[in-house]
């Protein structure tokens, strides 16, 4: 284990390293934050005293090298518009992101498991084709259209829902969470399910492949003679062996539902991340475009370990120190 985990963060801190370049130089070859952030009647001394303070009369590869040097210490550099540092920002923004990202995956494993073994067992029946046109509908259905229905049907025609906002925040171990107050649970419900829709879909087609393999294995008829009743076997040894792949792919998965919350945040205008990088887009606010990435790739590399780390839990055949 000690092995394992020495050689993924060696591993990390490359990808890292190569993230930050392919980042900074990205983001930094497009456009020029002066002509949006100073006045077009601006003389050219302070135009030029405006290049200066943000740093960026420097050629390229002496700004990265700063900004490494300064990353390296924690400073991922000063916000260009709200001249504060990016990395504050970011984190101010990361437990409104973290708790519309956690309801989200809690609601496809909830949803989308059951349903998935549902229409494994009964794949046949109208029930089990049912939920599977669900799924498709799931995955063909673009994110923006399906916020944009939910806002209309809920919010607007029918008034039940609050249409955008975070609602009312308390505050839980100095953390504002929103999903404590009733106002927070009615503003999270829309967002959630709009960002849950995708993988519940996938949580539905990932078990309904699994429960449909295992049911054929060997184990499982060894099971049905020695006269355990199906809600055993499929209760405890098929669920077993189908979440091996479920827990690695939704793993993975929750990393993408954090760093693309980017529509379902800027539909139903929640605080997070997504929307701040959004506003920085438009402003060309590298500094918190930069940390933002950089950030987003720091935490897909730790839900990889942690992934990497419950899949040996599941299936105690797996030895992490043979992965590559």
């Amino acid at each position: 284990m000690l092995a394992f985990l020495i050689r993924r963060i060696s591993q990390s801190v490359m990808v890292l390293l190569v993230m930050s370049v392919l980042v900074f130089s990205g983001v930094y070859c497009i456009g020029n934050p002066i002509d949006i952030l100073i006045a077009p009647d601006a003389t050219p001394a302070e135009r030029d005293r405006a290049i200066k303070e943000l740093g960026l009369d420097k050629p390229l590869p002496e700004q990265y090298m700063r900004f490494l040097n300064d990353a390296v210490h924690g400073d991922l550099g000063n916000s260009f518009v709200y001249n504060e540092p990016a990395l504050k920002l970011i984190m101010q923004r990361l437990p409104a992101t973290m708790e519309l990202a956690v309801t989200a995956m809690l609601m496809a494993v909830i949803f989308g498991i059951p349903l998935g073994m549902i229409a494994g067992i009964k794949s046949e029946t109208l029930l089990g084709r049912s939920i599977m046109r669900f799924s498709i509908l799931g995955f063909s259905l673009p994110t923006f259209w399906v916020g944009l229905m939910f806002i209309i049907i809920f919010s607007v025609y029918l008034g039940w829902l609050p249409s955008g906002g975070r609602g009312e925040t308390v505050e839980l171990f100095g953390v504002p969470v929103s999903f404590l107050t009733w106002d927070g649970i009615r503003h999270l419900i829309l967002p959630a399910m709009n960002l849950a829709l995708f993988k519940t879909s996938l949580a539905i087609r990932l078990s309904r492949a699994g429960v449909q393999e295992n049911l054929q294995m060997d184990y499982v008829k060894f099971a049905r003679a020695k006269g355990l009743t199906n809600t055993r076997i499929i209760g405890l040894h098929v669920m077993k062996n189908i979440m091996i792949p479920v827990v690695t792919v939704l793993g993975m998965e929750f990393g993408g539902l954090i760093a693309f919350a980017v529509v379902t945040e800027t539909i139903f205008s929640w605080p997070g991340m997504g929307k701040l990088v959004i506003d920085s887009i438009g402003v060309l606010d590298r500094p918190v475009i930069v940390a933002y990435l950089l950030i987003t790739v720091t935490m897909f590399i730790i839900i990889n370990l942690v992934v990497d780390v419950i899949y040996s839990i599941l299936d105690p055949r797996v030895r992490l120190g043979d992965q590559n």
